[in-house]
């Protein structure tokens, strides 16, 4: 295939995975898997509770409304209307267009006609692994996407087409240390600060892709102490996870979180941003996603500070007792680590107390007798032994050592 015939009919991102059809209404799910919204409502209304492309266990069976891609599938729909097959070549442009499409970019020859030329990317983006590589491999251009996303009060619109394409970039791109080092380090341009202005205004989808950008970028640990240092671009990821967002959106920022919360600096200064307050308002939510949100506590943890805010939380003990055992294995193994390094390694009173108070004791014995791992039996079997000595339920003659729970 030449380089010239990077193309397809129908982009294939614009079928439905279940259907095959060109969707009418795209949604997408928790999983970041998109379908067309009649054929998702009856796999789900048939009982299912898994997507249907990666068979992943669906933690909520809500959909957000994928509008950009909505909008492009009518754009590419109408173009297709109005042109013979053998003419059409909206979205399935060739290279050589492309790069025409970038000098008139880059050159802004005509910036009327800005939004249509990033909607014309982003759809070549999207067909194939191929093609993102392609955009990718040309730096002046990725140079010029970045420098792009600080045009937040000229031309919204382009502006979140711009974010897609990097996203997609990101997520292809074999060296991902040199797009990182164009996004920290941009010249005139601040990319982390242009994002949060971006983050304040945009829809949810460009929401998600931000989330995405972020942590793909944060891939070590100077990376991940510039993100927490950029105040603007901190308060706006804390502000996501405040909001009425979807699921979906909300994972995707709960992800980002987990991959900047390494360094212990960061650990701090999130801690003192109200990090803890924020996952104990959301662990109140039926949807949360316990597993993301119990490893972001567990990471926070390894601070004093973050120990401090959690025993403190009026929520967040309480909650992720409650949800031990309705939880996915992976979730359940973050919540009981937390709760054995909050009261068994470094004894905190007011943790012991919370988790008394919500009943953990009858969970810890019944995840012991459930199929967790041996860590976490361990980790149970202690925490069983430092409750029982103030326990005056009849818990506290309970002998971590037997094979079976005695009737109540």
């Amino acid at each position: 295939m030449g380089r010239d015939d990077l193309y397809i009919t129908v982009p294939s991102s614009f079928r439905c995975p279940i259907s095959l059809d060109v969707m009418k209404s795209p949604v997408s799910l928790c999983t970041g898997v998109t379908y067309d919204r009649s054929s998702i409502q009856r796999w789900l209304d048939c009982g299912n509770n898994t997507c249907p492309a990666t068979m992943q266990v669906l933690h909520s069976k809500d959909f957000v409304p994928n509008h950009t891609l909505q909008r492009l599938i009518q754009i590419w729909s109408n173009s297709a209307q109005t042109r013979p097959e053998s003419e059409f070549r909206f979205s399935s442009i060739t290279c050589s267009q492309v790069l025409r499409l970038i000098d008139e970019i880059s050159s802004l020859a005509n910036p009327d006609n800005e939004f249509e030329c990033f909607l014309k990317l982003l759809c070549f983006a999207s067909e194939s692994p191929e093609n993102t590589k392609f955009l990718a491999e040309n730096e002046a251009f990725v140079q010029t996407l970045i420098r792009r996303m600080d045009n937040v009060h000229t031309n919204f619109e382009s502006v979140e087409a711009v974010v897609k394409i990097l996203q997609l970039i990101l997520r292809s791109h074999d060296d991902r240390g040199m797009l990182q080092a164009k996004f920290l380090k941009t010249g005139e341009t601040d990319s982390l600060s242009a994002m949060a202005r971006i983050l304040e205004r945009c829809g949810s989808d460009t929401r998600m892709a931000i989330a995405n950008i972020v942590e793909t970028i944060a891939s070590d640990a100077e990376s991940k102490i510039a993100v927490v240092e950029n105040q603007e671009l901190l308060q706006e990821l804390l502000r996501a996870l405040n909001s009425d967002a979807e699921s979906n959106e909300i994972d995707a920022f709960l992800s980002c979180f987990v991959s900047i919360s390494n360094p212990k600096r960061n650990k701090i200064k999130l801690v003192r941003a109200g990090l803890v307050k924020e996952l104990g308002k959301l662990l109140t939510r039926p949807n949360c996603n316990a597993e993301l949100a119990f490893k972001l506590l567990e990471l926070l943890s390894g601070s004093s500070e973050g120990r401090i805010a959690i025993s403190e939380d009026p929520n967040c003990l309480g909650r992720v007792v409650q949800k031990l055992l309705k939880v996915p294995n992976s979730a359940n193994e973050h919540g009981v680590a937390l709760i054995w390094s909050l009261c068994y390694w470094f004894r905190d009173q007011r943790a012991k107390e919370a988790v008394t108070k919500s009943n953990g004791l009858t969970k810890f014995l019944l995840l012991m007798q459930s199929n967790c791992s041996p860590g976490v039996k361990q980790m149970c079997g202690d925490l069983l032994r430092i409750f029982r000595v103030s326990s005056k339920s009849c818990l506290s003659s309970y002998d971590t050592k037997t094979t079976h729970i005695m009737p109540f």
